[in-house]
């Protein structure tokens, strides 16, 4: 059976971002007789951008005043400045593509902000995530939200065992156009806010406006077969598979053309008019996480190398190098992203099960 949460009287800490699936998931919560404290985390912002934070929290408090839900707050700038900030930049400068929001779920929703919940007398978590949660045989599996189209299993891939037993993910098993409903039905004042688009901490500017505050981005040069055919705004700025960005000289013929690699030593960046010279047959895996525990290898399964990527098939392998995914057919993946693992549920109608992933390196 797949479940968001049951009928228990834990107490439970919902971290409130100020939207409309977190607002939902603590009223659910209520509804079902927990013991509900919505939780607003506040996270670094830079002093250039002009940050939300504020309004959100003004929001995360109303949502609790209409529940009539205790409100607390913790502030983890700290945290989220170095576990997310710092590596996201320090990989941007190394040329590869990080993913800030995986960094987000294992180092402060369900790191810092699961202990100090923990440490207040929470016993069990909650989030507006979409992914849903199985026991069965011992141990939880991570699934599939019910809305596909919305599913976040992908970003909580790093979770384990511990991290999954206490957490609840009550929109899990329902549609964005319920949970909306929803939050018409329950009154809650976020009921019509638009859902947030990209990277909380950036807000309105482009991510070059940003990485051009912490390394160097400047304009370099684009090569096609040892030639130099026009100009990019910065090798850390950009992604293998990536098509556009570019300035091209007058004798150049039009697109598109698809980076292949990006050296930010030299601040070049090599592209081809030939998709397929971007993708790769295999992949080396580093830092591999088993939500459970390490399955038989090689494993056949599908994967996927980016969020709301079409999975495709590949088999994941083992030797004394370390761990390989060979795909099925050739694929685009970018170095630094995450490629997550799943498994077909043999429970018609419950999502595919997520297994685990690694780090994409080439």
């Amino acid at each position: 059976m797949v479940y968001s949460c049951a009928r228990m009287a834990h107490r439970v800490f919902v971290g409130l971002s100020g939207g409309v699936d977190s607002a939902v998931s603590a009223a659910l919560l209520k509804e079902q007789d927990y013991d509900v404290v919505g939780a607003f985390i506040k996270i670094w912002q830079p002093e250039f951008i002009e940050c939300t934070w504020r309004e959100d929290r003004l929001d995360a408090m109303r949502v609790c005043a209409v529940l009539g839900i205790p409100f607390r707050e913790i502030d983890l700038s700290e945290e989220y400045k170095k576990e997310v900030v710092e590596r996201m930049v320090q990989d941007y400068a190394r040329g590869i593509t990080p993913n800030p929001d995986v960094l987000c779920n294992l180092h402060i929703k369900f790191g810092a902000f699961a202990q100090w919940a923990k440490s207040e007398g929470a016993e069990k978590i909650a989030t507006g995530h979409y992914a849903r949660k199985r026991e069965v045989g011992g141990h939880v599996e991570l699934l599939r939200a019910r809305d596909t189209s919305k599913d976040q299993s992908y970003f909580l891939y790093r979770l384990g065992q511990a991290d999954l037993a206490r957490a609840l993910f009550p929109i899990g098993d329902k549609l964005k156009s319920d949970v909306r409903a929803l939050a018409l039905k329950f009154r809650l004042p976020v009921a019509r806010k638009p859902d947030s688009q990209g990277l909380c901490f950036i807000g309105e500017v482009s991510m070059a406006e940003f990485l051009q505050r912490y390394i160097p981005v400047v304009p370099g040069p684009v090569v096609c077969d040892g030639k130099t055919i026009g100009e990019h705004e910065g090798a850390a700025l950009y992604t293998v598979g990536q098509r556009h960005g570019f300035t091209f000289s007058r004798e150049t013929s039009a697109g598109p053309f698809y980076v292949v690699s990006v050296d930010t030593a030299a601040n070049s960046v090599m592209v081809s008019p030939r998709r397929k010279d971007a993708t790769r047959t295999t992949v080396n895996l580093s830092d591999m996480h088993w939500v459970y525990r390490e399955p038989a290898l090689p494993l056949t399964c599908n994967v996927q190398s980016r969020y709301h990527e079409t999975p495709v098939g590949a088999t994941i392998s083992k030797d004394s190098a370390g761990f390989t995914s060979a795909f099925e057919h050739p694929h685009v993946a970018s170095p630094g992203q995450s490629l997550v693992l799943y498994q077909k549920n043999e429970r018609e109608g419950e999502g595919d099960v997520c297994v685990g992933g690694g780090i994409i390196s080439l």
